[in-house]
């Protein structure tokens, strides 16, 4: 089922019998799973992140592993999502990446403009997510996309990787910073 579009790119839940096609997608980007968690991605990447979920603690409504193919069914991204994520109308972003013999064309901005524009549609008032600190693509990437940095967390363990991970917060329409970190506490500068 079609849950959105961006140009000629079409995104869908990715299912089980797809993984093969997202571990492929993740064997496309090695920069960023160097960057991220010091290692080329591992042959289990694409089954580890298919089955994460948060915390215990931490409360949602539904995870979202999102998928978005071209005119041919190449896999080309993935765009992890979280609905009410610690509190309700909280979407976070998790994993957002565009396969990397794409990489420069505007791919990752069509989609995530679509993504922003789905989860509008859906309810979202406030948009987060984390960027782990060093990759300056991303973090310009983000910053270009509106969102601000609310607070550091140390000490993110990614693979072999231990990280300083920058937490990013989007209002939308109706939302407001003050509001957002008024409920959701953890992402207060002093947490």
């Amino acid at each position: 089922m079609t849950l959105f579009t961006a140009g000629s790119l079409t995104a869908s839940e990715l299912a089980e019998d797809e993984l093969p096609d997202l571990q492929r997608l993740f064997e496309s980007n090695p920069a960023y799973f160097e960057i991220a968690e010091g290692e080329p991605a591992r042959p289990d990447a694409a089954r580890r992140n298919f089955d994460a979920r948060p915390p215990a603690d931490m409360t949602y409504t539904r995870f979202w592993t999102i998928g978005m193919r071209d005119a041919s069914g190449a896999l080309v991204a993935l765009c992890d999502v979280i609905e009410d994520l610690l509190a309700p109308r909280v979407w976070h972003v998790g994993l957002f990446m565009v396969a990397g013999d794409v990489h420069g064309r505007g791919i990752g901005r069509a989609v995530y403009e679509a993504l922003e524009r789905w989860m509008v549609g859906h309810g979202a008032l406030w948009l987060r997510l984390g960027v782990v600190e060093g990759n300056t693509r991303a973090e310009r990437f983000w910053r270009a996309q509106g969102y601000l940095e609310t607070r550091r967390r140390e000490r993110f363990e990614m693979g072999r990787k231990t990280n300083m991970l920058l937490v990013m917060v989007k209002p939308l329409a109706g939302g407001a910073l003050d509001a957002y970190l008024a409920l959701v506490a953890r992402d207060r500068p002093e947490s």
